[in-house]
């Protein structure tokens, strides 16, 4: 089984050494994600809402690239700087798994990359 690197210029180009996802098999893992423009490269972090869901359409964005979508998801991580943000990223994060949502852990952190205030990865299955 071979791996494919998963690229689409709808999300950030990775700040590093790694690949916006990897395909291996029918899994697909999502790297971390935050709330850069994908054309600007400019944060968008006016609020944690919609820092939030700046993160879901990129992630959304990195599936669809790859074949997949919100329902395909299996497992996410949530990084976030403030615990007390909990109940607002949930609420935003929620908006994309009406039904079936998958398992999650949410972990306070105390520094992320850009110094952004959430960011989130998944592991998504066909």
């Amino acid at each position: 089984m071979s791996n494919q690197i998963i690229f689409t210029a709808e999300a950030p180009a990775p700040i590093g050494p790694y690949s916006q996802a990897v395909l291996a098999g029918n899994t697909l893992y999502v790297s971390g994600q935050i709330a850069l423009d994908a054309e600007t490269g400019e944060l968008i972090n006016e609020n944690i809402t919609e820092e939030t869901h700046a993160v879901m359409k990129n992630m959304e964005a990195v599936l669809r690239a790859a074949g997949f979508g919100f329902s395909d998801v299996v497992k996410c991580t949530i990084f976030i700087r403030e615990m007390g943000q909990f109940n607002v990223i949930n609420d935003a994060y929620g908006q994309y798994f009406k039904s079936n949502p998958p398992a999650r852990e949410t972990v306070e952190v105390s520094r992320l990359p850009k110094n952004v205030s959430v960011e989130i990865s998944c592991i998504a299955v066909k």
